[in-house]
C-alpha cells in the first residue's frame, strides 16, 4: 500500500507540472503542436482529480465529489480549447480564448476545495496547504473583480497559485503523501 501511495503522489506531481507545462502556445501556426499540448494538459487536469479523489473522500464526500466534477469540467474545457486551437479560424480562436477565460474562473473554485481538503487531510505539510488556500482566495477575488470589470487582467496576481502548485508538485514527487494521514478509502 505504501508503494502505491508513493506512486500516486509522484504521478499527481508529474501531472500538475504537465498541466502547467504543456499548455499550448498562442501561435496559430503551431496548430497541431498547440492542440496536442493543450489536450494533454486538459487530460492531466482530469487525471489529477481522479487520482486524488479517493484520498480526499474520507475527509468530505460531497466536497470531494464537487472537486472531482469541477476539475472534470475544467479539463474538458481545456481539451475543447485544444481542439479549437487546431482549426485555423479567427472566430474559433476567439472562442478558444473565451473558453480559457471561463476555465480560469472555474479553476479557482476547485483549487480552493483542493487545498482545503489537503489541509484537512494533512497529506502534505500544513504550510503548503495554507499557502494554496491563500493563493486560491486571491485568485477567486481577482477573478470576481476582473469579471465585474473593476480591474483589468493582472497576470502577476496569478503568480501565488502557480508557484504554489509547482512547489506542491515537486513536494509530491520527492516526499509523497504524509502516509500517517491517509485514511482508509
Amino acid at each position: 500500500m505504501r508503494n502505491k501511495n508513493k506512486k500516486t503522489a509522484l504521478l499527481v506531481g508529474v501531472l500538475i507540472l504537465t498541466a502547467y507545462g504543456l499548455v499550448g502556445s498562442n501561435n496559430p501556426d503551431a496548430k497541431i503542436t498547440g492542440m496536442i499540448l493543450e489536450t494533454i494538459s486538459g487530460f492531466s487536469v482530469i487525471f489529477i482529480a481522479i487520482l486524488i479523489y479517493p484520498y480526499f473522500k474520507p475527509y468530505g464526500r460531497k466536497l470531494s465529489l464537487s472537486y472531482l466534477v469541477l476539475k472534470g469540467i475544467e479539463g474538458v474545457l481545456m481539451v475543447i480549447a485544444g481542439i479549437l486551437f487546431m482549426i485555423h479560424s479567427p472566430d474559433l480562436l476567439h472562442m478558444r480564448d473565451s473558453i480559457y477565460l471561463i476555465h480560469g474562473y472555474i479553476f479557482a473554485v476547485p483549487a480552493l476545495i483542493f487545498y482545503y481538503l489537503l489541509f484537512k487531510s494533512k497529506l502534505v505539510p500544513q504550510w503548503l496547504s495554507l499557502w494554496g488556500i491563500g493563493a486560491s482566495i486571491i485568485l477567486v477575488i481577482v477573478n470576481l473583480l476582473e469579471a465585474a470589470g473593476m480591474i483589468p487582467m493582472i497576470e502577476v496576481l496569478y503568480l501565488p497559485i502557480v508557484l504554489n502548485e509547482v512547489v506542491l508538485a515537486i513536494w509530491l514527487m520527492i516526499k509523497g503523501f504524509n502516509l500517517p494521514s491517509i485514511k482508509k478509502k
